[in-house]
């Protein structure tokens, strides 16, 4: 393995379904609770998909001070909040950092979709002049790395990832470049999801979503009845630095290492080419010198349509042979969080290193044998140095992300 590898996670801000906090999602997730239900943010009668994975108990005025809730979406007020978190674990104090000490890089698929369809509502009922002034900037998808530089006043680098899924994973990957041209500290990850009419009519459109009315049967990735996946809301952001700049800080967290990342891009659709997920993989792998039979576990992506779960099927199987490593997709529980969705994979994993256990994928009771899988579908208890994270975004963008133990 690399010795070279400097990135190391030492603080995490987890808003998900399964839990707000870190520590909460974890026990949820090993105890494979899953959240998926019934959509309660919007009246999703009229609607062929019914169900999604919501955060329940999170109550935006019990962290965020009034000022801000009129310029925010529901996603960024949750990155606001994942941001104090991540920041608060990693022992980080506004203006204890070193003025441009700290960049940011999240990842949005789409933005504030949910105060963009209220703006446009009151513009539709009432005129223009009841629409709000902050929705000049609030829709945006790089609202998020925005309005964190600006609430923790950090101005190091900063960027914004827009690779719908892959995102989570691409952000990561792009804090890690600044570190490794020079930057301490980079705050990375993704809170997504679009809990309104507007986002659902968008969502929809890939006719990829489940139909299914039963939570228990809606998103079955890998299964023989699978039929579509659950969108959901929420996501990770994490503190990343380089070993050096953590160790002269005193980082009390060293949550483990991100060993190496690797995108790539499908060939057109019709082109009759495979898609290039094994590549990023091998890539990824490759950059964190490792072989594919040092990797103990896989967080996949997990589609949840059949086309595109037997293309990642293959992908492992190239990669690993057939039953070569144990897979898993937790989301299961939460659903696809768009760019969310793979940091929240990549705090699990973490903890799942640190832990020596593989969380569950739920719900899929008959997988597929073509696939060939070791799917974990109950948590297996064994000992785990390295996990490659998949993700893969609508539209052709594959992201793969190695993490290690703390070393």
């Amino acid at each position: 393995m690399s010795t070279g590898t400097d990135t190391v996670v030492t603080g995490m801000g987890v808003l998900a379904p399964t839990g707000l906090g870190h520590d909460a999602h974890w026990e949820n997730t090993l105890r494979g609770a899953s959240a998926i239900g019934p959509v309660t943010r919007f009246d999703a009668g009229p609607y062929p998909s019914r169900l999604a994975g919501e955060i329940a108990d999170f109550v935006a005025e019990e962290h965020l001070p009034s000022r801000l809730l009129p310029q925010t979406d529901h996603m960024t007020r949750m990155a606001l909040v994942a941001s104090d978190w991540a920041l608060a674990d990693a022992g980080v104090e506004a203006g204890q950092m070193p003025e441009y000490g700290v960049g940011v890089v999240t990842a949005a698929s789409a933005g504030g979709f949910e105060f963009g369809h209220r703006e446009l509502q009151n513009l539709w009922d009432r005129g223009p002049e009841y629409v709000s002034a902050y929705q000049s900037f609030a829709w945006f998808y790089a609202v998020n790395t925005g309005q964190i530089s600006i609430r923790h006043g950090l101005r190091g680098p900063a960027g914004a990832m827009v690779t719908e899924q892959a995102g989570g994973l691409d952000a990561l990957g792009q804090a890690r470049r600044q570190l490794r041209g020079g930057q301490p500290m980079v705050l990375a990850g993704a809170v997504d999801g679009s809990p309104c009419p507007w986002g659902w009519v968008a969502r929809l459109s890939s006719s990829r979503m489940s139909r299914e009315s039963d939570p228990a049967r809606a998103y079955r990735p890998f299964d023989t009845d699978a039929a579509g996946y659950v969108p959901g809301e929420g996501g990770a952001l994490l503190v990343l630095e380089s070993d050096e700049a953590a160790r002269t800080r005193g980082a009390r967290h060293r949550y483990g290492r991100i060993a190496g990342y690797a995108a790539t891009f499908d060939p057109p659709p019709g082109s009759g080419r495979p898609t290039n997920l094994a590549r990023a993989a091998r890539a990824a792998l490759d950059e964190a010198e490792l072989t594919p039979g040092e990797v103990d576990v896989v967080f996949a992506d997990a589609a949840g349509t059949p086309e595109e779960d037997a293309a990642e099927a293959d992908a492992l199987r190239c990669l690993f042979g057939s039953r070569g490593v144990p897979v898993t997709a937790p989301k299961t529980m939460t659903g696809r969080l768009s760019a969310g969705g793979p940091a929240v994979d990549v705090a699990t994993a973490l903890m799942s290193l640190r832990a020596g256990v593989i969380p569950p994928t739920v719900h899929v009771s008959r997988p597929l044998p073509d696939h060939t899988l070791d799917l974990v579908t109950t948590p297996r208890r064994v000992p785990l140095a390295t996990a490659l994270i998949l993700a893969r975004g609508q539209g052709g963008f594959n992201s793969a992300l190695v993490v290690t133990g703390p070393g």
